[in-house]
């Protein structure tokens, strides 16, 4: 089985993990939900992520809550991109060979 990651945007900052996970049950086995979290204030930053069991499930729930509303917010619901590498060496230099 291969597990499907789901980005889910517009998540109502009233949510925590346990009712994503609910929400998206409906529609399938949950492997994990996950609100992501301001790691200074630990409030809801809006967005999550959801690990459905299989892509089958996932497409099922994407199809099923992508544009609609929960608790007064419009989720976003789509496959989850793969992390970008941060360290690409940008900022903080002072121009390099520059003169």
């Amino acid at each position: 089985m291969s597990e499907k990651k789901l980005y889910v945007g517009g998540v109502p900052y009233s949510i925590a993990d346990q009712r994503l996970g609910e929400v998206f049950a409906e529609h399938g086995t949950i492997e994990s939900a996950r609100v992501v979290t301001d790691r200074d204030t630990g409030r809801s930053r809006g967005f999550g992520f959801v690990e459905m069991e299989n892509q089958g499930e996932a497409e099922r729930a994407i199809s099923a809550w992508n544009g609609t509303d929960l608790d007064g917010r419009t989720l976003t619901v789509d496959e989850a991109r793969p992390r970008e590498n941060r360290s690409g060496g940008f900022g903080g230099g002072r121009g390099g060979d520059r003169w």
